[in-house]
Formats: C-alpha cells, sequence, structure tokens
C-alpha cells in the first residue's frame, strides 16, 4: 500500500508534464512538417529603408520635403507627369483604398513621385486632389524604391516613421490591398 501513492504521484507528474509540453512539440511539429503555404499579407515585404528627408517640391513648385509625411502611412506612386492608363488606375486605387478606412482614413496620406519634367494635366490634379504630387525627377530617392521591373509598376506602403517597408504588384487586387491596410492600422499604434 505504501508502494501506490508514491507511484500515483510519479504519474500525476509525468501526466501534467505530458499535457505542458504537447503543445510545444505540437507547435514544432506543424510549423518544420507541414509549414505554413503563404504568409498573411497579401503586399509584398520589403527589408525596411528609411528615407532621406530631401528637399523636393510640389506639382505647383511649392518646396517640399518628405518629413511632412511622418506620422502617418503614405501609399505612394511613382510615376511620370504624362500619368497614363495605369498611372490613373494606381492614383484611383490610392484614393478608393484611403477611404475605405473609415474613421482611420485620416491616418493615411498618399503621393505621386513624378519621375520625369512633365507637368500633371489639369484633370489629373482635380481628380486625385488631397493627393501630394512631388516632383522627383533626378533625385537619388527614386532609386530607393525597389521594383521588379519599373517602380511605375508598383504601388508602395511608407510607415509612419518613414520606412520603405511595402510594395504591391502590378494591377493589384484592391480587396486584398484593403485587408493589408485595415490589418496595418489596426495593430499599429503609430501613425
Amino acid at each position: 500500500m505504501s508502494d501506490a501513492a508514491p507511484k500515483r504521484k510519479l504519474t500525476s507528474l509525468w501526466l501534467i508534464i505530458a499535457l505542458t509540453a504537447a503543445p510545444v512539440a505540437a507547435s514544432y511539429l506543424l510549423f518544420y512538417f507541414w509549414p505554413p503555404s503563404r504568409s498573411v499579407n497579401y503586399g509584398e515585404l520589403l527589408e525596411p529603408q528609411s528615407l532621406p528627408d530631401v528637399r523636393l517640391a510640389l506639382a505647383d513648385g511649392t518646396p517640399f520635403q518628405l518629413s511632412r509625411l511622418r506620422g502617418k502611412w503614405v501609399l505612394a506612386t511613382v510615376d511620370s507627369g504624362r500619368c497614363d492608363a495605369h498611372c490613373e488606375r494606381k492614383l484611383l486605387t490610392m484614393r478608393q483604398l484611403r477611404l475605405t478606412q473609415g474613421k482611420d482614413m485620416e491616418r493615411v496620406e498618399r503621393a505621386w513621385l513624378i519621375s520625369d519634367d512633365t507637368t500633371p494635366r489639369a484633370g489629373a490634379v482635380a481628380q486625385y486632389q488631397g493627393t501630394w504630387m512631388i516632383r522627383a525627377a533626378g533625385n537619388e530617392v527614386l532609386k530607393l524604391f525597389p521594383a521588379q521591373g519599373a517602380s511605375s509598376d508598383h504601388i508602395y506602403v511608407i510607415d509612419p516613421l518613414g520606412n520603405l517597408m511595402l510594395r504591391y504588384p502590378r494591377d493589384p487586387d484592391p480587396q486584398r490591398m484593403i485587408k493589408d491596410l485595415t490589418r496595418l492600422l489596426k495593430v499599429s499604434r503609430i501613425g
């Protein structure tokens, strides 16, 4: 009878150890033998790169520095001032994406870095009012926007600290972009 009590205590101890170790062991097995098939985000995460606070100008000639955008999430595109149909789709997508954020839309800015000396047509300026139209032709900052092909193919996301952090593919799926931005704004304590 005295041998039964220590055996029960030892069995209980091993049962408790097994119950606490099982979830950890299961998570390792699942991760290494059945890895996740894809990431949660739609956009391609970039190695965060801080954009320098360079002196630029807006399309109307007003002096501008990138630090004016700090504190906000920025949807950015790099394109010619001529703004072809693809450029207009990007500007429209950025505008609509911001509007879908409802009460959080004030946390999001839009920026069009104009990559040449062409002045945007008045219709584009009026249609995308609220977008920062920044003349960046010949500036080194344009080289910081990584691209698969041309940087004008993508829409980029800059975080509130001024870091370039996310890139969307050419002709992105707006619904998936909305989910990304909503998730960023929900979990972010900055911007």
